[in-house]
């Protein structure tokens, strides 16, 4: 009926993983599944639901007649020091499902829940980036987070990106090229920046693969002018607040770029 961020509460059931089973046979009942090039996921409220992903994703692979399915996983666990979900899934997202990914999209929150390390400054974002890496994607977006190295930390939001390939043709060994882009904080809070942020990036790094400086700069602008325009006239009610998106159809097609430049650090 509506997002959990109403004051008033909402309506509707929690999907389990036996409805999400029969949604996927009866798609692939009809061959349905063939031309599937992405999965993308984001808030997923129960375990059971969320093996069922697991089982999506590896039978979507396998009806792509040898093309690979590319998958973003957006690990929506919480932000700001609280949990959206039970803390139960975090297990299943480490060693079952971002295995699987190609790209995971965690906030700060999300990332240090998931490898135990408390992010305060870039070094810790690189350890965390790492340890992210090594559970399988090839690409870790930490979609937002404080640097705490910066003068003005608290009127600032960093996002990181490591984008993790082989050194040689060999795959002996590995190289990451970890790039960072900053932007002001717009006043208030927004429903589904997380959301948008994970659309964004599977699109842009599809379009712009291998441009990591040029994915974040039209990422983050797109970013920054939904939620200012969404700001520009949002009162006190959370239905104010919805993100503009129809009204931001240039900015999402077209991103206005370089509002922000994104550097490499690594």
């Amino acid at each position: 009926s509506n997002h959990t961020g109403y004051p008033s509460g909402f309506e509707g059931d929690v999907l389990d993983g036996s409805r999400l089973r029969a949604i996927l046979s009866g798609l692939q009942e009809n061959d349905l599944l063939c031309n599937i090039g992405h999965v993308l996921t984001g808030y997923i409220g129960s375990s059971s639901f969320l093996r069922q992903v697991i089982h999506v994703l590896k039978t979507v692979r396998s009806c792509a007649g040898g093309s690979h399915v590319r998958y973003v996983c957006d690990p929506v666990l919480g932000d700001s020091g609280k949990f959206y979900v039970p803390p139960e899934l975090v297990p299943i997202y480490r060693e079952e499902l971002i295995p699987l990914a190609d790209v995971v999209t965690p906030n700060q929150f999300e990332a240090e829940q998931l490898t135990g390390i408390t992010i305060k400054n870039m070094d810790d974002a690189r350890q965390v980036c790492d340890k992210l890496h090594n559970m399988g994607p090839s690409l870790v977006v930490i979609t937002s987070m404080i640097n705490g190295e910066c003068s003005n930390k608290g009127g600032v939001i960093t996002v990181v990106a490591s984008k993790r390939s082989p050194k040689d043709d060999t795959n002996s060994s590995v190289q990451d090229e970890i790039w960072q882009i900053d932007s002001p904080v717009v006043p208030g809070h927004y429903t589904g920046t997380g959301d948008l942020i994970a659309a964004l990036l599977l699109a842009w790094t599809t379009t712009c693969s291998g441009e990591m400086c040029s994915v974040l700069e039209k990422v983050i602008g797109t970013m920054h002018s939904v939620i200012k325009r969404t700001w520009e006239i949002s009162s006190d009610s959370v239905a104010s607040k919805e993100l503009q998106l129809i009204q931001s159809k240039i900015d999402i097609e077209c991103p206005p770029v370089p509002l922000f430049k994104a550097k490499q650090i690594f």
